[in-house]
């Protein structure tokens, strides 16, 4: 699982070459060890957890699952950051875009997760993603 999510994470950062990311590898191995053994990974991205465009050292990577939003950071000496957000918790999700940059910002019933630095470009399919993931298992809480 280690390689796939590293993998998908590279394949983003390469496609949308704009979006401000390191340590993928790390970021990845993290959110790696947290996915249950029966989650399915359906979409993952990376950019920088926080709304300032100047922090460009609090990289992350986001991954989408059949149960939850899962956001992982690898501090640089030890230790780690996570997040994790059930559909039950998903209220709303705002896209920004700036001229060189955008942010999406997702809101959950205790905070808001806002992912900066992303490329301009990506912002369509990361809120198509995160959208359409959110209304589908939305629909699955009222049934």
């Amino acid at each position: 699982m280690n390689n796939r999510v590293y993998n998908l994470a590279l394949r983003f950062r390469r496609k949308y070459f704009g979006t401000i990311a390191f340590r993928l590898r790390a970021h990845s191995n993290i959110l790696a060890k947290h996915i249950n053994p029966d989650e399915k990974l359906l979409y993952v991205f990376c950019g920088q957890k926080g709304y300032s465009n100047r922090e460009i050292f609090s990289t992350c990577v986001v991954a989408l699952t059949n149960e939850r939003i899962i956001i992982a950071t690898k501090r640089v000496l030890w230790g780690y950051f996570l997040t994790s957000v059930t559909p039950d918790l998903f209220n709303d999700l705002k896209v920004q875009a700036g001229m060189v940059f955008g942010k999406v910002i997702i809101d959950t019933a205790k905070e808001l997760i806002i992912i900066s630095n992303l490329s301009k470009d990506s912002l369509r399919e990361v809120e198509t993603a995160v959208s359409s993931y959110m209304v589908k298992e939305k629909k699955k809480l009222k049934d």
